[in-house]
């Protein structure tokens, strides 16, 4: 049962009814074993944060930077914060110096806890050029820390500052104080152009988005919870608290690339994630069933064809399925669906939220015939994550982001945008009053700037307005569409639709490498380099004809004409990618200028 309090006191409140019960799986940084924390644990620790921080003058609405992966600490300054009503803003641990310089001279940041050595040597390096910022506190005991350095203590030597809890009284004042109006995060959006804004949210917005969500998210005290996602992102951050609400247990992922080792050592129910996740997975399973024997290939395809059948035709659509079609789904659900399961740490699955991003089609349909719930759903910062989903058992339609969650009115405006009021959209971005007076209309509708439309009560999303490109001969390509249509073959790592006043659509594809190498050594293709393999002839015909076999329900002029294979990958160091891994194409547009002038020469 949900316990929905203020978060200033949510984890207190939870070990009185929990105890020793674990809450916390989680890894020491360099470690390759997994340890546990009770929400008892859990309770101490936050409760000794809030007296360190009261020591320290941490004030009240104070905004805290916190500048790391996941880790345990990262919660423990989280909730010590808001139980002294304090304001923690997240970076990426990917973020550039020039990025965190800019939030904390934006946000006035005197203390910012930071992760490991990456994240150490950038706060460091960029400490002269703050002039607010104080003090740094590092979590990892391992960093070395500048022998010139005064300003930098380890978490360690920090929580010292609240042994004994010497301002528990206090503390106890400021939770009674604590009010659902005051903020809670501010969270900075890296944007596809650039520009980074503030989000701010309430403890109000959490407590509307939590009490909405627990109507159709059915997770649980008996789930485990994956923490793939950065708690930066308001997805996984949500997420994440929804789950503490409800008694999870959480399985801190501190390193991204290690998840799926992590899932096969922690076995989790849950994890909310990306769609390139689930498209790496329909890869996997795909090349698994390639590399098998004739027999054992059809028998896979006659099971997906059945999972389709029974959970796509039938179940998505509110039907029951026939008898002897439950009965052979259920046979291969025990069998082959419940083996690839278990290659993946899922053979407890319950259900994975799914956004971020478009959902192919066959992605979707592929990982609800395996037997493994998708929630497909849509969100912004400025929501506080969802504003629809699927809702676990209930009928949904393939390529919709679900039915709006409760208390969200929604509205579609001029050029079909989607136009969103309720109580958990944000009230605007940190010093930024003109861009609020933008983002919100005349009625209080905030403008999300994706396109979409409401059919038999759920959203369905066309496009992103500002990316939508119009080709010198007006026409209008959804670049996201033809993309998320494309990243599901094995051999397509990352790609960028060009078309914007071009003749015709084409595409910057970096390769899946290993993929593409095997491929070459297989067939005997020579190379000596990535940039050989990635200007072969061969390959390049290779890649056009499943690029051709892919596109075929596009209309001819969304189709890509022609393509260029590049030898390395988009990358948040060149400017390339955001730190939720979003293209910034306008970066991508002078970066390649070259090869792209070059794809739309006579």
């Amino acid at each position: 049962m949900q316990n929905n309090c203020h978060l200033s006191v949510l984890v207190h409140k939870q070990a009185e009814k929990y105890g020793e019960k674990t809450v916390l799986n989680y890894r020491d940084f360099g470690s390759l074993k997994w340890q546990t924390a009770s929400w008892n644990d859990f309770s101490n620790s936050v409760r000794q944060v809030s007296n360190a921080m009261l020591n320290m003058g941490i004030k009240i609405q104070e905004n805290v930077g916190v500048f790391a992966q996941n880790t345990v600490q990262g919660l423990y300054v989280d909730f010590g914060a808001w139980g002294i009503r304090a304001v923690t803003i997240p970076f990426y641990a990917t973020s550039s110096e020039q990025q965190i310089q800019y939030m904390i001279g934006d946000a006035q940041i005197r203390f910012l806890f930071v992760g490991e050595q990456e994240q150490y040597d950038k706060a460091h390096r960029i400490f002269p050029l703050c002039p607010t910022l104080e003090r740094i506190i590092v979590f990892d005991a391992s960093v070395r820390i500048n022998a010139h350095d005064p300003n930098t203590i380890f978490f360690d030597d920090f929580m010292k500052l609240g042994e004994g809890f010497p301002r528990q009284t206090e503390l106890e004042e400021l939770y009674k104080q604590a009010s659902m109006d005051d903020l809670a995060n501010i969270l900075y959006t890296s944007g596809t152009t650039g520009d980074s804004k503030g989000v701010m949210l309430t403890y109000g917005q959490y407590y509307a988005a939590f009490e909405a969500n627990d109507k159709c998210v059915p997770v649980g005290e008996n789930d485990r919870v994956m923490n793939f996602l950065p708690f930066t992102h308001i997805f996984e951050r949500g997420w994440t608290i929804l789950c503490l609400t409800e008694g999870a247990e959480l399985i801190v992922n501190t390193y991204p690339r290690e998840v799926q080792q992590s899932m096969l050592e922690t076995h989790p129910t849950c994890m909310s994630s990306v769609p390139r996740f689930w498209e790496k997975v329909l890869v996997g399973v795909k090349e698994k069933i390639e590399k098998s024997n004739a027999v054992e290939r059809k028998l896979m395809h006659k099971a997906l064809a059945v999972g389709r059948k029974h959970n796509i035709e039938y179940l998505s659509r509110g039907k029951r399925p026939p008898l002897h079609l439950h009965m052979e789904y259920k046979m291969y659900n025990k069998t082959l669906f419940s083996l690839v399961r278990k290659q993946l740490g899922l053979e407890n699955a319950h259900f994975f939220p799914t956004a971020g991003a478009a959902v192919s089609a066959e992605v979707e349909e592929f990982i609800h015939s395996l037997g493994i719930n998708m929630i497909v759903g849509y969100g912004l910062t400025e929501s506080l994550a969802t504003v629809s989903c699927d809702h676990l058992g209930e009928p949904f339609t393939i390529g919709s982001v679900g039915r709006p969650i409760e208390g969200i009115e929604i509205k579609i405006g001029e050029d079909d945008e989607v136009l969103l009021k309720g109580p958990t959209i944000t009230k605007g971005y940190y010093n930024r009053p003109a861009l609020n007076e933008q983002a919100f209309d005349e009625d209080g509708f905030f403008h999300t700037g994706d396109a979409g439309y409401l059919k038999d009560g759920e959203l369905f999303l066309k496009e992103r307005i500002k990316d939508l490109f119009k080709t010198s001969n007006g026409k209008y390509i959804a670049p996201q569409m033809i993309e998320s249509k494309l990243l599901v073959d094995k051999f397509i790592e990352q790609i960028a639709i060009i078309a914007d006043e071009r003749k015709f659509v084409s595409a910057l594809i970096v390769p899946a490498y290993q993929e593409l190498e095997e491929y070459a050594k297989d067939n005997n293709i020579a190379f000596s380099s990535r940039e050989e393999l990635c200007q072969n002839k061969q390959i390049n015909q290779v890649i056009k004809e499943r690029i051709d076999t892919l596109q075929q329900q596009l209309a001819s002029y969304e189709q890509i004409k022609r393509f260029t294979l590049l030898p390395h990958p988009f990358t948040m160091e060149a400017g390339e990618l955001t730190n939720t891994l979003k293209i910034r194409r306008r970066v991508l547009n002078e970066n390649y200028k070259e090869q792209i002038d070059k794809m739309y020469e006579e």
